[in-house]
């Protein structure tokens, strides 16, 4: 297998002990074999100057929309139930296989340039396979399954499933592309959110991720009026009624979370459920600011999003990062949301939200070589001189300053040009398809 040395870089571990390493890091295959001043370079078959570079984990994006790239500025200014219902479910409903694989291709191009090397994605309810070919041959891990719904008003006809169709589809998708791409593909499944979904396709969720042994990522607590057609409906609010009926447990990620009372607080930290905190979204949806120093005070596990293209209308986490911190030192004091503890959101925080924290988030030694390189030499990161790197990357940095990138110790991103994805190829068909899609919606 293959040897990598990175050469000269000043490291953020963003292990426990948050250590800055000046240094060198040795890439076995796919794994992280050595960290170090002055590593030997025998036997090595490349090696990076990473000289005034600053090397960091690559960023776990835990709530993302790859199917719904090709969407982006189509839905603006608009609450999330009309955002979906006028907007993004006729949109979805038009998909071909060609357009769910450029509308992949198109995030996933932009995810790589911003130094995002694994994320938690939910496709739509047809073609997923083409986001799954789309995620292999990029180069990126990902945690993805198609989209599940068999309930609720004013959904389009093609998005309106069979519950038996549904789950039988999610499990042939899931035996066929789980551990794919030499494991860098896991599937979940992923009931939109409760408004979409009758109860005996969450109880059969429940049933075969237990089965399986998989994730289950759905949306929860995004919106009040969301909240309201639940309770409506169910007779109780998100997470009570997700409890109610078993799904809430260690496998469970919600994305959101916004509209929490102190029971579902409860629930969230008793039964070990993850959250996934989407901050550009949920401003520009108008859905609120999630109590994240709260959830993160009491021991819950928060990652962070960017969501969707349509909703945000970036895919970017250095603008997340900041959003994180800012949006939450308005409301409780310029002291919480420091740049440690967002960086950690972002990398380590979002591997323990997807279960993947023994595998990547932090440059450690047996780790797998997900991994970012930024070039700082610039105006708007400078001065360097006795600077502290954290702030400069979580404050002052932009995904303009990603110059490399690497995915399962495979170099994708360099020089700020990712190698795996035909830009202009992409770029040209993202159009095309989008043209032949918007043309079905007549």
């Amino acid at each position: 297998m293959a040897k990598k040395l990175i050469r000269n870089a000043s490291i953020l571990t963003m292990n426990d002990r948050y250590d800055v390493v000046e240094g060198d890091v040795l890439i076995d295959g796919n794994r992280i074999a050595a960290i170090g001043p002055d590593l030997p370079a025998g036997g090595v078959d490349r090696v990076i100057d990473a000289g005034g570079k600053v090397l960091l984990p690559g960023f776990v994006q835990t709530h993302i929309h790859l199917c719904q790239t090709l969407f982006r500025g189509r839905a603006d200014d608009l609450a999330l139930i009309d955002w979906l219902r006028k907007r993004i479910w006729p949109l979805e409903a038009a998909h071909s296989e060609d357009s769910v694989y450029y509308s992949a291709l198109l995030g996933i191009g932009e995810l790589i340039r911003s130094g995002t090397t694994t994320i938690l994605d939910m496709e739509t309810v047809h073609h997923t396979e083409s986001a799954f070919q789309a995620i292999a041959s990029s180069g990126l891990r990902a945690i993805s399954g198609k989209v599940m719904m068999d309930h609720g008003t004013e959904v389009p006809p093609p998005l309106q499933e069979n519950t038996q169709k549904s789950l039988q589809e999610s499990v042939d998708l899931l035996e066929k592309w789980n551990g794919a791409a030499n494991g860098r593909i896991q599937y979940a499944f992923c009931p939109r959110f409760v408004v979409s979904c009758t109860e005996e396709l969450l109880v059969g969720v429940r049933d075969l991720s237990a089965q399986y042994g998989v994730r289950v990522h759905t949306h929860a607590s995004e919106n009040r009026d969301e909240i309201a057609l639940v309770e409506a409906e169910r007779g109780m609010r998100n997470v009570v009624y997700l409890d109610h009926i078993g799904l809430a447990k260690p496998n469970l990620i919600l994305a959101h979370s916004i509209w929490l009372d102190d029971d579902e607080k409860r629930i969230i930290k008793e039964r070990g459920v993850k959250v996934t905190h989407c901050p550009g979204s949920n401003l520009k949806l108008a859905s609120g600011i999630a109590e994240v120093p709260d959830l993160l005070d009491r021991g819950i596990p928060v990652g962070i999003g960017a969501d969707g293209a349509p909703c945000n209308n970036n895919l970017d986490m250095y603008q997340e990062m900041r959003l994180t911190a800012f949006i939450q030192k308005v409301q409780h004091g310029p002291t919480v949301m420091d740049a440690r503890t967002v960086l950690r959101m972002a990398t380590m925080g979002g591997a323990e939200v997807l279960g993947l924290e023994r595998e990547i988030g932090s440059v450690e030694v047996g780790k797998l070589a997900d991994l970012q390189l930024l070039d700082l030499e610039d105006f708007h990161v400078y001065p360097s001189y006795d600077a502290d790197l954290f702030s400069r990357v979580v404050y002052a940095a932009t995904r303009g300053d990603v110059d490399t990138v690497l995915i399962d110790g495979e170099v994708v991103m360099s020089g700020k040009r990712v190698l795996t994805i035909d830009r202009t190829h992409v770029l040209k068909e993202a159009d095309r398809s989008l043209k032949k899609l918007l043309a079905r919606i007549g």
